[in-house]
């Protein structure tokens, strides 16, 4: 090992301990996005969704609170202990959903996932979270990448099944602007509104709507830590 490739192996080191230190003090996703989760894309000039009068209008968040399968998350719905556990707290939501009690700290025992000091740094993977529901929920898992938006809205209609459940892995630079990865269930669709109701587990956004295709486009993304496409998970 060279000199100036132990400095940048003691670098990444520092960063990834700091990174941990910074979700454990209640830090989103947004914290050190380019060095952890950054995908190396510019979404500055992304109007944000907030705008669009969709987003968290009570109109639409009460209808959407009455589909189906949203019915089953609205006692209970948990929000990320710190910015790294997105995926964990999504399988954790959903198995309340169904029925079978799950907490954040007890969700990782027996998966093979490791934290340091109770943070995820990097955080999790489409494919990581898919091991960890199959395992935790004892259910079905399909993953669902590179889906066409014709495909993927065939998706969002069958969110409304009570025998289906999603998580959606996406990126919130197509969606806010800014931010980094992400994952949280979908607990819903309005089909009249082409609306898709996204139980956001990170508690500075709570639940959210958003339009099929911009939904789409933010989980039409690469992440950088698999190299593979972002997308769904349906669980049945």
């Amino acid at each position: 090992m060279t000199e100036k490739n132990g400095k940048n192996g003691m670098n990444k080191k520092i960063l990834i301990a700091l990174a941990a230190a910074l979700l454990l003090l209640g830090g989103s996703v947004a914290v050190l996005p380019g060095l952890l989760w950054g995908d190396a894309v510019d979404y500055s000039k992304v109007a944000s969704i907030r705008t669009t009068g969709v987003f968290q209008e009570p109109r639409f968040l009460n209808a959407a609170w009455q589909l189906p399968v949203a019915k089953t998350y609205r006692t209970g719905l948990d929000f990320q202990h710190n910015g790294s556990f997105c995926g964990p707290t999504s399988v954790v939501n959903l198995s309340r959903s169904i029925g079978m009690p799950a907490t954040q700290a007890t969700i990782l025992n027996d998966s093979g996932i490791s934290t340091v000091l109770g943070a995820l740094p990097g955080g999790i993977t489409l494919d990581q979270l898919s091991e960890l529901a199959g395992k935790k929920l004892k259910k079905h898992v399909t993953m669902l990448r590179d889906l066409s938006l014709a495909e993927f809205r065939q998706q969002m209609v069958r969110t409304n099944d009570p025998s289906v459940r999603y998580l959606i892995n996406f990126h919130r630079g197509p969606l806010f602007g800014q931010g980094s990865g992400h994952h949280s269930p979908i607990a819903g669709y309005l089909a009249a509104e082409d609306l898709v109701f996204v139980l956001d587990v990170n508690a500075s956004y709570k639940p959210w709507l958003v339009k099929t295709e911009r939904l789409y486009e933010a989980q039409n993304t690469i992440d950088p830590a698999s190299g593979k496409k972002r997308g769904l998970l349906r669980i049945e």
